[in-house]
């Protein structure tokens, strides 16, 4: 099982990447023996800068782009930017292949200081990845600014108690869908 967090976020410490990486570990726990990777979009921006197509991409864009293509499920996470997913998210998700993430479940969490979370997670990332022919998990996870303290390291650390027992719900989820597409179940998206 290959689990692979994808980080829209545009600082290297984040909340955003710290909900990812905290959601990672979850279904690591759940499904059992598992290879990790993050990836974050904010350590690839110099590389993205100048690449308008795949085949331009510098060696790092194109280890992560392999990262998602190999992974089984896709943890994906972003700050809400002006309603919306960051640009460099979009940027990077651009240089992929329609077809590069079909099939692949995915989480999809979202960060912000306040706002309805159903408008990002719910109608925007979800049909992004449906262009992508994912199948999503029934469950989102937004978490606003105040569900996190910082940690001993100057990180973030998910510490809202509903939040958390989301998290655990969403592994849930994903080990259900990950049973049924392992299966060869349909499984709707």
């Amino acid at each position: 099982m290959r689990i692979v967090g994808l980080s829209g976020s545009l600082s290297r410490v984040s909340r955003t990447t710290s909900l990812v990486e905290d959601m990672v570990c979850r279904l690591a726990t759940q499904l059992g023996p598992a290879q990790t990777r993050l990836v974050e979009v904010a350590a690839l921006a110099p590389a993205l800068a100048g690449t308008l197509h795949p085949r331009e991409a510098l060696p790092a864009l194109y280890n992560a782009f392999a990262a998602l293509r190999t992974a089984d499920v896709l943890v994906v996470g972003t700050p809400v930017q002006k309603g919306s997913y960051t640009g460099l998210l979009k940027h990077f998700l651009d240089l992929l292949d329609p077809d590069d993430l079909a099939g692949k479940i995915v989480v999809l969490g979202a960060t912000g200081a306040a706002g309805d979370p159903l408008s990002i997670i719910d109608h925007q990332l979800r049909p992004l990845f449906a262009y992508f022919g994912t199948h999503t998990a029934p469950t989102g996870l937004f978490a606003r600014d105040g569900d996190f303290q910082t940690d001993e390291d100057g990180g973030f650390a998910l510490s809202s108690t509903a939040l958390l027992a989301q998290a655990d719900r969403i592994a849930e989820e994903v080990a259900r869908l990950t049973r049924g597409t392992l299966a060869g179940v349909a499984v709707v998206a």
